[in-house]
């Protein structure tokens, strides 16, 4: 599992390659990944944004960037923490993602920049 701690929010990612969803042979390879975020400061944060930058192994980058995450932008008293699944597609079997969150302090209403740490995407069978 990968970790990184940005002004007190701690953001942990775990990733799971999808088997019954890929398809090898038509250049698809669906990961599932695992976000956990953690307010370990003294203010309440609520997540207002995402930003991830995607590499596939030949090569290509894409970014996605959006409001919330899966449709919710939560709101972490100190504390508390909030986890949420997604996927991602690739055309290959190697890959690589990562990015920011950006929050917003609800007392102050200053928003910054939370980093994911960038985590690897790997089939198995690759792995061998």
């Amino acid at each position: 599992m990968n970790a990184l701690i940005t002004r007190d929010i701690k953001v942990s990612v775990e990733v799971f390659y999808q088997p019954f969803q890929s398809q090898p042979r038509a250049e698809r390879f669906i990961f599932a990944y695992r976000i956990h975020i953690e307010n370990m400061g003294r203010e309440t944060v609520q997540l207002q944004r995402r930003h991830w930058f995607i590499s596939d192994s030949d090569g290509e980058r894409r970014e996605v960037e959006g409001p919330g995450v899966i449709g919710q932008t939560p709101i972490l008293q100190p504390g508390e923490s909030h986890s949420y699944e997604s996927w991602c597609p690739l055309r290959t079997e190697i890959g690589k993602m990562g990015g920011f969150f950006t929050m917003m302090n609800l007392r102050t209403k200053q928003k910054f920049e939370v980093r994911v740490p960038d985590f690897k995407m790997i089939a198995p069978f690759k792995g061998n």
